[in-house]
């Protein structure tokens, strides 16, 4: 009981801090999708590490680390190294561009008007960002369920539909502007569950040095630092991972944070503060997952995911149990609020008429539509929260992402050769996948993006020539 009155508080605060920025509204679709570009760089920065830091983190990176050891880092050492490039050289020019063309989402962004084929791109890339941003958002509303079930015994549905219907109550309120605060808010709730545990886990565990003894009787391959069995190599398979980072440009529920920012200018600040929040929480997750190894035996009577809620049963007292959950709750809707968001400006600003694509009210209806889509995917699709996210991140990154990197660097890429780079890094990405062995030897997102860039940089001197 004191655990659900714990939890639920934590809840009623991130809702009514969300709702409470209705205050700032300007009733503009400028201001519901973008927060009217005037987000200070503290707020920038640890939205965006609250956002990219899901339920992928709390519930996939935790399960993994549990499931093969130390080695799990590379997948986030890679990620923080081709995450940095997009904010050192891409979000810069991406604040200024979109900007200067008046551009509220990324499938607009993306659209020249003067290529006769450019309306094409804007709705296919507004189709992928619906389809499988609809995906990433239901692998955290499954997160969150999976952590409701360990710990109160509840059906997977109630998490989704708790998760949906407070992620709805406060975007319906006050757009961007509200997932932007209550990301800041849930940032400090999602840091400080971690270091709560971590001291916990290290009080149980006797010490780093007793926790590295432990780890090393269970199974000494759980410290080996480099994966086994690797088809390509290491060297390949960090690569990939630097990839997936690179991907982040293909993510619009993240890169419409730098697109909101106050100023270029204040892109450093937001940077430093980004990657000291991010590399902790990384750092932490892992952590914890090997701690998890140690404390939960038997790794084959449960699911690998729910390390961090069982663990928390285990050693902390019930109102921190629900101080936990509200921290997994927290990555989950920081997450999801800006997914479905992300879906409903899709929908509304780059598929629908104009006439209805810049009424202030079609945004917040979008976002009641993309709410009940993602919500159905979260009930009646896979639970695997690791297995989802993977899947979207690499389609969304490799479809859009070498897209958004030309466009920021003023490259020109025709209407035609647009179109045909989303369908071939789709195309690649899924081929990759289908091939055993392949995907968990190099991340999909490398070959995927590889495969778009190249369809440029190889037809794009003979789609120029035949112009003339």
């Amino acid at each position: 009981m004191i655990t659900a009155v714990s939890f639920i508080g934590f809840l009623i605060v991130f809702t009514l801090i969300g709702v409470a920025s209705v205050k700032y509204s300007k009733k503009t679709t400028e201001d519901y999708l973008v927060a009217g570009r005037n987000v200070t760089p503290f707020f920038t920065a640890l939205s965006a590490m609250a956002t990219n830091n899901s339920g992928f983190m709390f519930i996939g990176l935790i399960g993994y680390t549990y499931s093969i050891g130390v080695s799990s880092m590379w997948i986030m050492v890679g990620w923080i190294i081709g995450d940095y490039f997009a904010w050192r050289i891409i979000y810069p020019k991406l604040r200024h561009e979109s900007e200067q063309s008046q551009s509220l989402t990324v499938p607009s962004y993306l659209t020249d008007t003067k290529d006769k084929l450019s309306p094409w791109v804007m709705r296919l890339s507004a189709i992928i960002v619906i389809l499988f941003l609809g995906v990433y958002t239901a692998a955290q509303l499954n997160a969150g369920s999976k952590a409701l079930y360990s710990l109160f015994g509840w059906p997977y549905e109630t998490g989704a539909i708790i998760g949906a219907a407070i992620v709805l109550a406060y975007c319906w309120s006050g757009g961007i502007r509200a997932s932007i605060w209550t990301d800041v808010a849930q940032s400090f709730v999602m840091i400080g569950s971690m270091l709560l545990l971590m001291a916990a886990i290290l009080i149980e565990v006797g010490g780093v040095g007793a926790a590295i003894s432990q780890l090393t009787a269970i199974d000494p391959m759980l410290l080996e630092v480099i994966p086994k069995d690797l088809k390509f190599g290491f060297a390949a398979f960090v690569v990939s991972w630097v990839a997936a980072g690179v991907g982040v440009t293909g993510q619009p529920h993240i890169i419409i944070r730098p697109m909101a920012i106050r100023s270029v200018e204040d892109m450093t600040q937001a940077r430093r503060v980004y990657f000291f929040a991010y590399i902790l929480f990384t750092v932490l997750c892992i952590l914890t997952g090997l701690g998890a190894r140690i404390l939960l035996e038997n790794p084959n009577s449960f699911d690998a995911e729910l390390a961090l809620p069982l663990l928390s049963i285990q050693l902390l007292p019930p109102v921190l149990i629900g101080f936990i959950l509200a921290g997994l709750f927290a990555a989950t809707m920081s997450t999801a609020d800006s997914q479905i968001l992300s879906c409903s400006s899709a929908f509304t600003q780059d598929l629908l008429p104009a006439r209805f694509s810049n009424r202030y009210v079609t945004a917040k209806v979008g976002t009641v539509l993309a709410t009940l889509l993602t919500l159905g995917i979260a009930l009646f699709g896979s639970k695997n929260v690791f297995e989802l996210v993977v899947l979207s991140w690499s389609v969304l990154a490799s479809s859009l992402g070498p897209l958004v990197i030309l466009r920021s660097l003023k490259r020109t890429v025709p209407g035609p050769l647009a179109l045909l780079m989303m369908v071939v890094g789709i195309t690649m990405v899924i081929l990759w996948r289908e091939i055993p062995g392949y995907s968990d030897s190099v991340y999909e997102t490398l070959p995927g993006m590889v495969a778009g860039f190249a369809v440029y940089f190889i037809a794009k001197p003979f789609y120029t020539l035949n112009r003339k």
